[in-house]
């Protein structure tokens, strides 16, 4: 993803400005620089860039600050705080209520990726317990019903359209009536886009507007525009109520922060940034957590919501339950598989963790990581209750692996791979032997402090490094225990002004 390059390049600004033994002037300015540089390579304004910059200087003016004063988290905070004043349109969207009929309507140019991102939108709020429904009024593009035919008939989300209607203004209409009376609290109509910004579009919008009465309409747009943003959302703002915006193709070009940070200036606020062509590369856009992992920062809470949407409540005691037993057996790594899977896009759940930047898994690798995690799985199926159950490695002998190797119909060479990999889990499990798990209430601080020198033994260095040694770490766990993740402040280690 582009948008990693970006903020891999911030946050090594950052890195060696934190390794640097004096902070002064010249410090501060190589590490301003440095960001400057990497924001005008994702095409953000210059203006946007410079103001950003003048700003940083006044609040962090290292002549004034006290001998006492951390001047690393001060700058830390103070890019931080200009970053997402840069991307927050300062105001928010309507926001869907289950239970309630919503009509959201799609507006923006051909080849944007509507219709993509219209399944996207009802598949995200599919997952969350609402009861979407699709409505094909793009009657101009041939095999547009086809795609969202297709799409939504993959996402098992109702649809509706037709081969043979020409008019857009009666197939939304109707379509809109239809999933009024099945009960469907959020319908989505999708409309026709063109080739420029040209009158005739924007009349169809207004019409279908009209006799829809959405709550709200939503403006696609493709990324790769950049500063060109600015105008576009400005151009359809004019004719139709855009309440929200939703940027698209993220992962394929160097403009992304450009047009995140032209949106933000038309004041239209961007709610989901589209990171792939698959349904699950599809983010929230939040500022601050957006910002936070932008920077290698982490959004814990992000990453605690993801948990709680896997592991199902009534679970996650005995869970932690065996994480402090330190016992692990085959059924164990063969269920957090499954919740690895279910999680979406690793590369978006590790950009969650503090310390955890993009670039250090490339797209690629991730896709490779989740086939392999699938080829594990099948030859897991082939196994007995006994062997599932068995934290004992010596009981896989060579018959047995070689009955599973013929079960799964994978080579033998496989899965000795996939018990190496057992046993290499398995070892990272018993050291968290004794991890604290507090019944009810706040955990203690000695408790906290015995859990973090657990987790230092598990982290990779340069995680722990980038969390902030055994301080940051204790922070985090503070954090994980109070639900304080909100303030994404803390995320190194405190960051108190």
């Amino acid at each position: 993803m582009v948008l990693a390059e970006l903020g891999g390049s911030i946050t090594r600004a950052l890195q060696q400005m934190s390794n640097a033994t004096v902070i002064d002037e010249k410090v501060l300015n190589e590490c301003l620089n440095e960001i400057t540089r990497a924001l005008l390579q994702s095409d953000v304004q210059f203006k946007l860039v410079r103001d950003m910059q003048t700003n940083i200087k006044k609040i962090v003016n290292l002549d004034d600050l006290a001998a006492g004063h951390n001047k690393r988290r001060i700058i830390q905070q103070a890019i931080f705080n200009e970053l997402c004043k840069m991307l927050d349109p300062g105001k928010t969207s309507f926001t869907p209520k289950k239970g309630k009929p919503s009509v959201v309507m799609f507006v923006g140019l051909q080849g944007s990726g509507k219709t993509t991102t219209c399944t996207k939108y009802a598949y995200y709020y599919q997952k969350k317990g609402w009861k979407p429904a699709l409505v094909c009024a793009d009657t101009f593009r041939a095999g547009a019903f086809d795609q969202l035919k297709q799409n939504a008939t993959k996402a098992k989300i109702p649809f509706y359209g037709s081969y043979m209607e020409s008019d857009p203004v009666k197939i939304a209409v109707e379509g809109v009536e239809t999933f009024k009376k099945e009960n469907c609290d959020l319908i989505i109509v999708d409309t026709s886009g063109r080739h420029k910004q040209e009158a005739a579009l924007f009349e169809e919008m207004r019409q279908v507007s009209e006799a829809t009465k959405p709550d709200l309409v939503i403006f696609v747009m493709d990324s790769s525009i950049g500063q060109a943003a600015f105008d576009q959302a400005q151009a359809f703002k004019q004719s139709v109520s855009v309440g929200a915006v939703i940027v698209t193709k993220m992962d394929g070009h160097a403009k992304g922060g450009g047009a995140l940070s032209a949106v933000a200036a038309t004041k239209s606020p961007v709610i989901f940034i589209g990171t792939g062509e698959h349904m699950d590369e599809f983010e929230v856009f939040d500022v601050k957590p957006f910002v936070s992992r932008l920077l290698g920062m982490g959004d814990w809470s992000g990453f605690m919501d993801k948990i709680h949407e896997v592991v199902p409540m009534d679970q996650q005691p005995e869970l932690l339950q065996k994480l402090s037993e330190g016992s692990f057996s085959l059924r164990i790594m063969y269920e957090q598989f499954q919740n690895i899977l279910k999680m979406g896009p690793m590369q978006q759940v590790l950009q969650m963790i503090p310390g955890f930047t993009a670039e250090l898994m490339p797209q690629g690798r991730e896709k490779e990581s989740q086939a392999k995690i699938k080829r594990y799985m099948t030859m897991m199926d082939s196994m007995t209750e006994e062997e599932l159950d068995s934290s004992n490695p010596k009981l896989m002998n060579e018959s047995r692996m070689m009955r599973i190797a013929r079960g799964s119909g994978r080579p033998l060479r496989e899965v000795m791979e996939m018990l190496e990999e057992y046993k290499r889990l398995a070892k990272v499990w018993s050291k968290m032997k004794g991890l604290k798990i507090p019944k009810k209430g706040e955990m203690s601080a000695l408790s906290r402090n015995m859990n973090a020198q657990h987790m230092s033994k598990v982290l990779p260095a340069q995680m722990l490094k980038q969390i902030g040694g055994m301080g940051g770490l204790q922070n985090l766990m503070k954090q994980m225990n109070t639900g304080s993740a909100k303030d994404m402040m803390g995320m190194f280690g405190g960051m108190d002004k």
